[in-house]
């Protein structure tokens, strides 16, 4: 009896099955009310004495790994139902694919870059480090000029001709260099500038400056086309201009927009004028387009640029700078993109 009961250890241990109803006849077989396990206790009594302890040691052994192998199984087979269930159920909804987020200042360029091509403006991209010919020389600023002051450049100290620019407008030196007017090109860029990290202002920001030069061009030119930047742009239809100074442009103006005083934030923004300033502009000046082989005598052109980080704090109401450079999620979560 003893043999029979091991060879039944044996069968159990080595059965294996993927089929529920075949392990409920397994379980049954063994351990059921009128299993072998019941069968094998009930002879319990007629075995001999010096058998007993044998004999019941090898029912246990039997029992336990019976129900261990009904557990594993079953655990086996539930384990793999559940997988089905989840991946192989058709009609289940699809899970859910998280839209990416497109940075302010790329959305506020791009932004930018679309009003300006709808009149015929391309878009030239330069170098991030420049010399100082196109950087500075060729713009009307030659060396010692007191308005270099203007701009504190980072150099790079192996070689002194060589800077990080401060302003796109050295791609507009480039694409002049290369190119017959008439030119219509918009150069957008990142560009760098020594100087304090505050609210208001950082070492690194990006620009966006427009150059129309060809037979003509008048003063009145760039200003139907920054009016019509402001309309687009902003939605405002009322701009001045300020006189100002900028080497390479002669005459020089600020551009300023009627934001309006309508909330709180309204008058924060514009110290209760309701102006503000958005960009700087004006005619290229001859000296400049000599520098760049176009023939001021015949040729006229108009230049303008403004600040991506300023433009976007006005749209999306941003308050400090920084925020477009710490990575914060939270803060580029604001911006989901469709696309």
């Amino acid at each position: 009896m003893i043999d029979k009961i091991k060879q039944h250890i044996k069968e159990a241990q080595a059965f294996t099955t993927e089929d529920k109803t075949t392990l409920e006849e397994f379980r049954i077989k063994y351990l059921g009310s009128k299993g072998l396990l019941k069968d094998f206790f009930a002879e319990f009594k007629n075995v001999p004495n010096e058998q007993k302890k044998e004999f019941g040691q090898v029912i246990n052994e039997l029992k336990n790994t019976a129900e261990e192998k009904v557990k594993s199984i079953q655990e086996l087979l539930e384990s793999k139902t559940e997988s089905i269930n989840l991946f192989g159920d058709l009609s289940r909804p699809g899970t859910p694919i998280n839209i990416g987020s497109r940075h302010p200042i790329s959305l506020v360029k791009n932004q930018i870059l679309d009003v300006f091509s709808t009149i015929g403006f391309n878009v030239s991209e330069g170098p991030e480090i420049e010399d100082d010919w196109h950087n500075f020389t060729a713009l009307n600023l030659p060396e010692y000029h007191p308005a270099r002051d203007m701009q504190d450049t980072f150099f790079i100290q192996t070689n002194p001709d060589v800077l990080l620019r401060t302003h796109t407008s050295s791609v507009q030196v480039r694409y002049m260099e290369n190119n017959k007017p008439p030119i219509r090109t918009i150069s957008p860029g990142r560009v760098f500038r020594n100087e304090a990290i505050s609210s208001r202002s950082h070492c690194i920001f990006h620009q966006v400056e427009g150059l129309y030069i060809d037979k003509n061009v008048s003063f009145a030119d760039l200003k139907q086309t920054l009016l019509y930047f402001t309309k687009e742009m902003f939605g405002k239809s009322k701009i001045r201009l300020r006189p100002s100074y900028f080497p390479f442009t002669e005459p020089s103006a600020e551009v300023d927009i009627y934001w309006g005083l309508k909330t709180e934030t309204d008058y924060r923004i514009t110290k209760g004028t309701g102006w503000l300033e958005i960009m700087g502009c004006g005619m290229v000046d001859p000296n400049v387009l000599k520098n760049c082989g176009i023939d001021p005598n015949e040729y006229t052109g108009y230049a303008f640029g403004m600040g991506i980080e300023r433009i976007a704090m006005l749209l999306y109401q941003i308050g400090d700078i920084r925020m477009f450079y710490e990575n914060d999620v939270r803060f580029l979560e604001q911006f989901k993109s469709s696309l």
